[in-house]
Formats: C-alpha cells, sequence, structure tokens
C-alpha cells in the first residue's frame, strides 16, 4: 500500500471531535422533542467546548485542513444556527398564538448565522479584513450568538416562566442574529492576555465560573450573557484604539 493512501490517526483526531459535536446538536434537538429540556441545553454547551477543542486539537497536532475548516463551518451551522432556534420554538412558541412569529426568529436566527460563518469562512481566504482576526472578531462568533438567542430559555428554567413576552422575546432574538452579521468588533478571548501578575486571580476567576456553571447553571449563563452584551461598547473603543496604534 503506498503512503499516498494511508492517513495518520492524528490527522482525523480533530474531525471525530467536530462529528461528536454534531452529534451533541443532534442529541439537543432530541431531548428538547422529549421534554428534556435541561439535557438539551446541556449539549448545546457540550457542543460549544467541542467546538472550542477540535480547533485547539487541529493546532496542537498540527493538522489542519480545508476539509476540517469546511466540517467545522457546517458543525457551527447545525449547532449555533439550527438547533438554538429549533430549541426556542419549541420550549416557548409552539402551540401559542405567537407560533409564526417564534418561528420567524428561529429562522432569522439561521440565516444571520449562516451568513455570519460565510463571511468568516471569506474572509480567511481574502487578505481584505476590516478588522484583525487576531485580536478582534467581526460581529457576535456562532458560539457566543448560540448562547445570546438561549438567553430567553435560561430565564425561562431560573423562573420567569410567569413573565409571557413572546413579541420581545422574538425580537431579542432577531436582534441578536443581526448582531452576528454587522461589522461590531468583539474581543477575541482566545488570544486575550493578561499581565502574568494577575495570573492566579484569573486562575482562581476561572474555578469560580466553573463551579457556578455547575451548581447554578441557569443564572451564570444569564449574567455571562449580560456581561458579554455589556462589553460590545468596550469592544469597540478598544478596537478603535487598537486601529489608532
Amino acid at each position: 500500500m503506498s503512503k499516498k493512501s494511508e492517513i495518520k490517526l492524528r490527522h482525523i483526531v480533530p474531525s471525530m471531535v467536530t462529528v461528536f459535536a454534531i452529534c451533541a446538536g443532534m442529541t439537543s434537538v432530541r431531548m428538547s422533542l422529549e421534554g428534556h429540556l435541561e439535557f438539551a441545553l446541556y449539549y448545546i454547551l457540550l457542543a460549544v467546548f467541542l467546538d472550542a477543542a477540535d480547533g485547539k486539537l487541529a493546532r496542537f497536532l498540527d493538522t489542519a485542513s480545508p476539509f476540517g475548516a469546511e466540517l467545522d463551518t457546517l458543525a457551527d451551522f447545525f449547532n449555533f444556527g439550527i438547533v438554538p432556534g429549533i430549541l426556542l420554538y419549541n420550549t416557548l412558541y409552539i402551540g401559542t398564538p405567537y407560533s409564526s412569529l417564534g418561528w420567524l426568529a428561529a429562522l432569522m436566527l439561521a440565516v444571520c448565522c449562516a451568513l455570519r460563518l460565510a463571511r468568516f469562512n471569506l474572509s480567511m481566504k481574502t487578505s481584505d479584513v476590516s478588522l484583525k482576526a487576531d485580536d478582534f472578531f467581526v460581529g457576535v462568533p456562532a458560539p457566543a450568538l448560540a448562547c445570546l438567542a438561549l438567553m430567553p430559555i435560561f430565564m425561562h428554567l431560573y423562573g420567569f416562566q410567569t413573565t409571557d413576552l413572546p413579541i420581545m422575546r422574538a425580537f431579542y432574538v432577531m436582534g441578536i442574529g443581526l448582531l452576528a452579521i454587522s461589522t461590531v468588533p468583539t474581543i477575541s478571548i482566545k488570544h486575550a492576555k493578561i499581565p502574568r501578575a494577575y495570573l492566579p486571580f484569573a486562575i482562581v476567576a476561572s474555578v469560580i465560573l466553573v463551579v457556578c456553571l455547575m451548581v447554578y447553571p441557569w443564572p451564570t449563563l444569564i449574567v455571562a450573557n449580560c456581561l458579554y452584551l455589556l462589553s460590545l461598547p468596550l469592544s469597540y473603543r478598544a478596537h478603535k484604539k487598537h486601529m489608532a496604534a
């Protein structure tokens, strides 16, 4: 057998992780349809983790490839564009007088996610990029888009079942979709840097965040989403200073 017909196992590990992420997204849909909403959200969060892991693995193993990049894009579109919309519609809108409005919000979320990913892929193939990819994203990235869009469900699980604002929820989801295709600069956390002196505090903060996610997942995610939205003006100012430097 020639060497060209063989492939090292490490070359397929990142793609396997991406496939597991797709399976997590599909399982999330199943859990939602069966009425297990919390498990559905856990699987979405698992997909977010796996999405971050596959890229790290590809760089660590030096196995990045066009095939892996395309597969990752398809997984992101399904997990962060389609699945959150299905969860929102199935949990908060199906069988209500506002079902059509909820479905419109889900459709817009999916379309905006697809447009955002298409623009991102194109920016990686051309040198004409308005924002430097190492420091900022253009618009809200797909995993953050999913977490922000699921905010109404987080609030529903935390105890806001009696606060029924279907129209406001739908416009919120559509607004989050527009943030994804906007040119608002958002800080790239994976390239963020902190002074070495603050490293112990960062480690302690990370441990506290993980513990809060395990013990109080829904209020923690609500607070995290609010902080992310509040950080957008700061990201804009940081980007202006970055470009002026």
